[in-house]
């Protein structure tokens, strides 16, 4: 019988068997005078690798 245990145990062991990826890098393009100007386009991110995501069944 499955259970929210059951799957939970599953995902996290999945999770546990992955090997660690080299982090990421973040870039800052510009330096604005303020904070408050700072845009989405100020930022690149290098080298994210991610794995597939596990899926989870969401409670009712």
């Amino acid at each position: 019988m499955l259970t929210y245990h059951s799957l939970l145990h599953d995902q996290a062991r999945l999770q546990l068997s992955r090997t660690p990826r080299t982090l990421p890098s973040l870039q800052i393009m510009r330096k604005p005078s303020s904070i408050e100007d700072y845009c989405f386009d100020d930022f690149v991110i290098f080298g994210y690798d991610p794995y597939q995501n596990i899926k989870a069944a969401i409670s009712k």
